[in-house]
């Protein structure tokens, strides 16, 4: 039994995962998720870290209400509007870039389409298709049709996955860029500490399957300014709370 709701007012997003199954092609069942738990207040990032496997996209599918076979419920910022990024941008091939934004958002103004392809560095490519477009431009073009929806939750899986490190530092730092000046509540998967250290206010470490939340850390703001001093700390501290959790279950740590 699960249960998606809506809160109102500037609520936060509210999971509590009871379990999430799937089927082995024998038929007897395997556990993704069990007793897992975040919160995250309106208008911060956060970003769900975990060992490759554990089960990170499986839960911002259940968020985001592609799957709805799990124990728990699910209560989602006021409004409930999600944009979501996948791993892969998932655009239509025979439709331009303007168009794959438009479909996704046909109530949009067209200066507001026009505005978020000039922010987001795609108004030269507005008429391009998507065989035109390198990754890292598919990526941002992705982004543009989650965000032309207006989201009052945002979901990004692994937005940086498979690009090189200077198209993934210019990537990361419009995303911060957004982020934080729009105020969205904004999850993030990576399973990259530093990534997620660089863009979120609160992190969220996973645990092997079963994945639970083991750990959550609040990273200082603003996280620009982070010292690099604090940063490793934060990132020695994430290190150690995985270590921990592949040793075995663990009750969740502040």
């Amino acid at each position: 039994m699960n249960d998606t709701s809506r809160a109102g007012g500037a609520a936060s997003l509210d999971v509590t995962i009871a379990s999430k199954d799937y089927h082995s092609a024998s038929g007897s069942p395997r556990r993704a998720l069990e007793d897992l738990r975040l919160t995250l207040p309106a208008g911060q990032a956060g970003a769900v870290v975990g060992p490759s496997g554990c089960g990170k996209t499986t839960l911002l599918r259940l968020i985001a209400g592609l799957d709805k076979d799990y124990v728990g419920t699910i209560v989602l910022p006021e409004h409930g509007r999600l944009g979501m990024v996948f791993q892969e941008p998932r655009l239509l091939p025979w439709r331009s870039v303007i168009d794959n934004i438009r479909i996704a958002a046909p109530h949009a103004r067209e200066d507001d389409i026009a505005a978020l392809l000039d922010e987001l560095g795609l108004a030269e490519h507005a008429s391009h298709f998507p065989r035109e477009l390198s990754l890292g431009l598919a990526r941002r073009v992705a982004l543009a049709r989650a965000l032309a929806v207006k989201p009052d939750l945002l979901l990004l899986d692994e937005p940086l996955v498979s690009l090189d490190a200077a198209l993934a530092k210019d990537l990361r730092e419009m995303i911060a860029r957004l982020i934080d000046e729009r105020r969205i509540t904004t999850l993030i998967v990576t399973h990259d500490l530093r990534e997620a250290i660089a863009l979120a206010d609160r992190i969220f470490l996973l645990s092997p399957r079963p994945a639970r939340v083991v750990a959550t850390l609040d990273v200082p703001t603003p996280r620009r300014a982070l010292e690099r001093e604090t940063a490793e700390k934060l990132e020695t501290q994430a290190r150690d709370a995985l270590a921990v959790a592949r040793a075995g279950p663990q009750q969740e740590k502040h």
